[in-house]
């Protein structure tokens, strides 16, 4: 089971062009992991040298580039912004097939207000089954995500309640290159327990963020009223922590991963704060290994 980072308290410089990403490869090669998971955001997948040029940089420094977080908005209104987001999906499939990876990331789209549930139902289907000849093509599995909501949205994730998830992966047959990216406190954030959820999808999991959550200056209910008003990003009493010392039960969900012998990638989602990133990516790295040599994951 090899074991990636996300550079979520880097993000937005990466994305910005205030960090390099050379700088967050330098840092990653210090934390004793297998491979780094990649954002849209900062990824520069019209220059297919700079591509090359970053997967020989990880591969220099020890590292892979094995996943690819995207956000596709499969829920949008019109045929035509639909049939762009599908286009668009497929350059970031490319793009991660081009660095190297094995895993690019699908989500359902904004939960928009008015949307029935099985008119969104349909149209994501519709979308992602479309694209899965394209993963076949390049090698690449397509990972659907329990998501909450990207930090450029203004509604939450369509699919986020565990039912409508549930109800997403029944309508998309199982395929070689279609799968899960199972991620624990995503699913407490939708008000569902995140054990109960791995058990139901936990045959179709290839993936998972290994990522942990805590509320400050706030409760559940106030999150709730928030994702109402329609704010673009994050909520500010939602904060990412380091994994292990937050919500999640990281026994409970290891004993069901090592039930189903999984043996893919674990992607460390960690806190906001650049000034403590490297210490606490650390800190979480340190604990996974733990707890995938307590379960014979490793």
């Amino acid at each position: 089971m090899p074991l990636a980072a996300f550079p979520k308290c880097y993000l937005d410089d990466l994305t910005a062009d205030e960090m390099p990403i050379d700088d967050w490869l330098e840092i990653a090669a210090d934390l004793g992991i297998d491979g780094v998971e990649f954002y849209w955001g900062f990824t520069p997948a019209d220059d297919p040298d700079e591509l090359d040029r970053l997967r020989e940089e990880a591969r220099r420094r020890g590292l892979e580039i094995p996943m690819m977080c995207y956000s596709p908005d499969f829920t949008r209104p019109t045929e035509e912004g639909r049939r762009e987001e599908i286009r668009e999906q497929r350059r970031a499939i490319e793009a991660t097939a081009r660095l190297g990876g094995e895993y690019c990331r699908v989500l359902s789209g904004q939960r928009r207000p008015d949307l029935p549930r099985d008119e969104g139902l349909s149209r994501v289907a519709d979308c992602i089954r479309e694209l899965l000849p394209t993963a076949e093509d390049e090698g690449v599995t397509l990972i659907l995500e329990n998501h909450y909501k990207d930090d450029y949205w203004d509604f939450p994730e369509f699919a986020q309640d565990m039912a409508v998830f549930l109800d997403l992966l029944d309508r998309i047959e199982e395929h070689p290159n279609f799968g899960v990216n199972f991620d624990p406190s995503n699913a407490i954030i939708a008000g569902d327990d995140p054990i109960e959820l791995l058990d139901a999808v936990k045959h179709r999991v290839v993936t998972m963020h290994a990522s942990d959550r805590y509320l400050e200056g706030g409760t559940i209910e106030d999150l709730r009223q928030q994702e109402v008003d329609g704010s673009q990003g994050y909520a500010d009493i939602l904060q990412h922590g380091v994994t292990g010392e937050g919500m999640i039960d990281y026994d409970a969900v290891f004993e069901r991963l090592a039930e189903v012998d999984f043996d893919g990638w674990i992607s460390i989602e960690d806190g906001y704060d650049a000034e403590v990133g490297r210490e606490h990516l650390s800190q979480s790295a340190s604990f996974l290994r733990e707890k995938m040599e307590t379960y014979d994951v490793a």
